[in-house]
């Protein structure tokens, strides 16, 4: 294993990041945008690298690290274009996530003093050349300890607070996800000790004592419930000037393939493969209609460290595990089982979820959040679903298609670990031959559909679950794509053998065609593949192997009627 792996996932220190060679996509200009604002909220999903901005916001702003702007700084656009307000103000930080979880509002409030409360008084030591021999009088409420830090600095005029809140919303969320909505409204109501600690600093803010309070988040319920306690905030989320403020455009994201490439590929990487393969899996967030596609910053972090510690290798398992966790918050947001499998059938049948763009950018609630009608919005700010257009969302990716179509098979109670499979995909894995992988996709997946759910399938759905079942049992040799982007059209279904295995250069495009029940004797009577379907799919094989030219390419069409006929051709 390369003993300098510079690919930071999981490290959120900003100096740390900096100071050991880390990779490091620069993010800097946004600050100058950052500082029309004195309390700005900015929301994203989780794992798209909320922390280092805070963490990078700190080093900048704070006057005890005035001596490291060069080492932190030099390089970057900030470092060649400063502000007047770097390093000029006291940087009290907090992050929310590290709350621990109780059963009662006294807990709530204990555990929440118990986090912020050092917090704190750790403040008051680290500046304590400018605090002197101040004390506080109160050191067991947080809010109180935070108004006795401001009552300092305006009749001392001490430099003013920049006050950062990561994940703002993070114990809140917990008790949704958690089903504990008794304690999330009161907590977000009258005058609870988190609209209390809101509230002085938003007095802060409208006495000097505070220059700035920046939050994060991922969703604007929380903000929205405390109203009165914190209406001072601005959300910049949509705002077009800050859209890629977290994850990587498409430029950033192929700097950063070419370094990982050069720096860890031992001579197997291939940019043009490994970017169609990244493009699949971990491509296609946006937060606007008219906005450039971004990746997850640290999901696509993820795969560049597997890829560097396995020299060059494509790593096995390409969906961070920790995302797998995020389907809970379907479970809690569609109440019901009924309403989740509804809402399951729209992503996995259909790939669409209809919105307006208004209700993108209107504030909302707790209640509003769990109307059946503002699911696809709630969804959004998840993550789990991304704008298609200015009128329907879809799933982002082939990592997030997998996720949601194993937790479909869950809701329906599909066998999803079937060891029929096994054999059939171990033969494929010898002896490459395709068409046994749909008979038992027919048989042993499809056949556990009751009659009736076939007047709704689609084409979108046979290759999702086609998909899904052959990334459970082939990851370790192939890479997929489903509706892969081609000159001649959308493929619906590609797999090519992975870089590192006796696999590479194989690559099979498949052709779906479905009918419903009643159409069954037309595939049945079926003696060859239609012309046209020949046609269309052999034009895929020619795309691919003209970008490709090592790939030995095979095409299939497959049509599929209902659970009743298949038949498979090689093109």
């Amino acid at each position: 294993m390369p003993v300098d792996i510079t690919i930071p996932y999981a490290i959120a220190d900003f100096a740390k990041l900096r100071e050991h060679g880390f990779y490091y996509v620069d993010k800097t200009r946004y600050i100058p945008l950052l500082e029309r604002y004195e309390a700005p909220v900015f929301l994203r999903p989780r794992r798209f690298g909320k922390s280092l901005l805070v963490s990078t916001l700190a080093y900048y702003y704070d006057i005890n690290e005035t001596h490291r702007f060069d080492s932190l700084f030099g390089g970057t656009y900030i470092g060649s274009h400063p502000t007047p307000e770097h390093n000029r103000y006291m940087v009290l930080r907090f992050d929310f996530s590290k709350l621990a979880m109780v059963d009662d509002m006294e807990g709530l409030a204990g555990s929440f003093n118990d986090l912020a409360c050092p917090v704190i008084a750790d403040f008051v030591y680290k500046y304590r050349h400018l605090f002197a021999d101040f004390t506080f009088r109160n050191t067991q409420v947080a809010s109180k300890m935070l108004g006795e830090i401001t009552s300092r600095i305006l009749s001392r005029q001490l430099p003013p607070l920049y006050i950062l809140i990561d994940e703002y919303d993070n114990f809140t969320n917990q008790l949704l996800t958690a089903y504990k909505d008794p304690l999330y409204e009161p907590l977000t109501t009258k005058d609870s000790f988190l609209r209390t600690f809101f509230k002085t600093i938003k007095g802060g803010l409208g006495e000097g004592s505070v220059r700035a309070c920046f939050c994060t988040g991922v969703l604007p319920v929380t903000m929205d419930d405390l109203t009165s306690g914190y209406n001072v905030a601005e959300i910049l989320t949509l705002e077009p000037e800050f859209i890629e403020m977290l994850g990587f455009n498409h430029d950033e994201a192929a700097a950063y393939l070419s370094y990982v490439i050069e720096k860890y590929g031992e001579g197997k990487g291939a940019f043009d493969e490994l970017w169609t393969l990244i493009l699949n899996n971990y491509d296609g967030y946006k937060f606007l209609p008219k906005a450039r596609p971004l990746f997850n910053s640290t999901i696509l972090t993820y795969f560049f460290k597997r890829y560097a510690v396995s020299h060059g290798d494509i790593p096995d398992e390409l969906i961070d595990e920790n995302l797998r966790t995020d389907t809970g918050w379907i479970r809690r947001l569609t109440l019901t089982l009924d309403n989740a499998k509804e809402m399951l059938d729209r992503l996995m049948v259909d790939n669409e979820l209809g919105y307006s763009t208004s209700e993108l950018r209107s504030k909302f609630n707790k209640q509003k959040f769990f109307d059946k009608e503002f699911y696809p919005v709630s969804l959004y700010y998840l993550g789990m679903t991304t704008l298609k257009n200015a009128f329907k969302m879809s799933l982002p990716n082939l990592t997030t298609r997998a996720i949601y179509m194993g937790y479909y098979n869950e809701l329906n109670q599909l066998a999803s670990n079937n060891r029929q499979h096994l054999p059939v995909f171990e033969q494929f894995v010898n002896d490459g031959v395709f068409a046994p992988l749909v008979a038992t996709y027919f048989k042993d997946y499809l056949g556990q559909f009751p009659a009736q759910v076939f007047d709704k399938m689609n084409e979108n759905f046979v290759r999702c679950s086609f998909f899904e079942l052959c990334y459970r049992y082939l990851s370790g040799f192939y890479t997929f794509a489903v509706e892969q982007n081609l000159p001649s059209g959308r493929a619906d279904f590609v797999m090519t053998g992975s870089l590192g295995t006796p696999y590479h250069n194989d690559c099979r495009v498949v052709e779906f065609k479905y009918f419903k029940a009643g159409e069954a004797d037309r595939i049945e009577a079926l003696e060859a593949a239609k012309e046209e379907d020949v046609i269309q799919v052999k034009g895929y094989a020619e795309d691919l192997e003209r970008r490709f030219p090592n790939y030995r390419t095979h095409a299939y069409v497959v049509y599929i009627a209902a659970g009743k006929a298949y038949k498979v051709w090689e093109a």
